[in-house]
């Protein structure tokens, strides 16, 4: 089968050379020294201030909208993973839906005031695939009318927008090191910030809100990594340029074997280095979608309908209609896109695709 994604394991005897040290300091959890080394290795290469890694990519997002959302309206994106607005209700805000940019996926900022309310408390954007939001006049809408801005950043390892890594902007930038994702610890994700008191309230916050042993400064969840997660991504993290040109090559491939006449690729932002982290075709219909997947499936070939449903359409997010959206995600595909990918798949993939739309 060739699957929409492949996670990258590095050889096994590199990963069990940190586990023993793990085994040997007998530390598993609680920010041991594997967690404190892979934090200021990331640190170090993403040119960010600050890092918090995480046992996943989801509580980040609901620790920082617990911190800052206050139970209020949040203006957010239809088109994102359900993890996006899940946390929105988790967390006991509303969610209030954008429409998106037809080109870039991403929340269109010249909604955003529209839907600004007396109870809008922060903006929740998602850096689509990778692609960032219009971050400059976000910036200039939250200033404005006094809000936070929290990104969700799950597909945005080793992207930069204006020579800038994408995690130092906003008040909170969150990331996935889901195993899918193009660094990964096996399971968990990471929060990002800029200055020293948001820092303090997401360290506390990740922690059961410990102050030491025996006191507290105020209300947390366990969102701590494993030493054996962090073990992973210390393993992974050596390839990670290796990763970026493997995959570098499939999105060559695509753009330049696709009839990119009647497939839509992913518009990158303009002053962006982009990851190639997801390969989104978008097409003319979703019955020419659909036609795509069963043409692809009969070669055991499984792409993802990534993102569907629009959120505004799931019933406990009580959305409005979205109409870019809802007709975005009706129609677009994430192909196969992996390290590893033989040319001989990719032919036949591309094959398949341009048969189907002529």
């Amino acid at each position: 089968m060739i699957a929409v994604t492949k996670t990258f394991l590095p050889p096994q005897e590199e990963y069990n050379s940190y586990l023993k040290r793990a085994w040997d300091k007998v530390w598993l959890t609680n920010r041991g020294e594997l967690t404190l080394e892979l934090e200021e290795k990331l640190k170090t290469f993403l040119n960010s201030s600050s890092i918090i890694i995480t046992n996943n990519g989801t509580i980040p997002i609901q620790i920082a909208l617990k911190l800052f959302g206050n139970g209020g309206e949040i203006i957010t994106t239809p088109f994102s993973y359900v993890a996006t607005s899940a946390a929105i209700v988790w967390e006991n805000c509303t969610p209030v839906f954008v429409d998106i940019d037809p080109d870039y996926l991403t929340i269109d900022e010249s909604k955003i005031e529209a839907a600004i309310t007396p109870k809008t408390t922060a903006i929740l954007a998602t850096h689509v695939f990778g692609n960032p939001c219009h971050v400059t006049e976000i910036e200039k809408i939250a200033k404005k009318h006094n809000l936070k801005v929290i990104y969700d950043a799950a597909h945005c390892f080793g992207v930069k927008y204006n020579d800038e890594s994408v995690f130092n902007y906003g008040d909170v930038s969150t990331c996935s090191f889901h195993a899918t994702k193009i660094f990964h610890t096996g399971e968990g994700g990471a929060m990002f910030c800029n200055d020293a008191e948001t820092y303090h309230k997401l360290y506390y916050s990740h922690n059961f809100g410990h102050n030491g042993p025996l006191a507290f400064h105020g209300l947390g969840i366990n969102a701590k990594i494993s030493e054996l997660q962090s073990a992973m991504g210390l393993a992974v993290f050596p390839y990670i340029n290796h990763i970026f040109a493997e995959r570098k090559k499939v999105v060559d491939f695509y753009n330049e074997h696709l009839d990119l006449q009647k497939v839509k690729p992913l518009k990158i932002r303009e002053n962006t280095d982009w990851n190639y982290s997801y390969y989104p075709a978008v097409f003319d219909s979703e019955e020419t979608l659909l036609k795509v997947i069963e043409a692809l499936a009969k070669e055991n070939i499984i792409p993802r309908r990534y993102f569907y449903p629009s959120l505004n359409t799931i019933d406990y997010t009580k959305g409005k209609e979205m109409p870019i959206s809802e007709s975005i995600a009706s129609r677009i595909l994430c192909l196969p896109l992996y390290v590893g990918m033989i040319q001989e798949d990719l032919e036949k993939i591309t094959q398949i695709i341009n048969t189907q739309i002529q």
